[in-house]
């Protein structure tokens, strides 16, 4: 299964329990950290993680691969079709 990009930032956006910020979310602009829109953090990586698994059938694992994935939409996007 590919997964959409735009399908990808509605999951993400709902599991961390945030809204699109204003101008809205570039596939590229990072997930975490100061210069992030979203300023996600562990516990949204954690319920992000589990929504991917929930949806997608695909388990993220706590490793460097997944947290450099997990810096954009874009990087989780292509992660998650490997």
């Amino acid at each position: 299964m590919k997964v959409n990009i735009s399908e990808l930032k509605a999951l993400v956006l709902e599991a961390a329990e945030k809204e699109e910020p204003i101008g809205g979310l570039a596939d590229d602009a990072p997930l975490f950290g100061d210069t992030s829109p979203l300023s996600l953090d562990s516990i949204d990586a954690l319920q992000i993680s589990m929504a991917i698994q929930q949806r997608y059938g695909i388990r993220l694992k706590d490793s460097k691969e997944t947290r450099r994935a997990m810096t954009s939409l874009a990087s989780l996007a292509s992660h998650l079709n490997q």
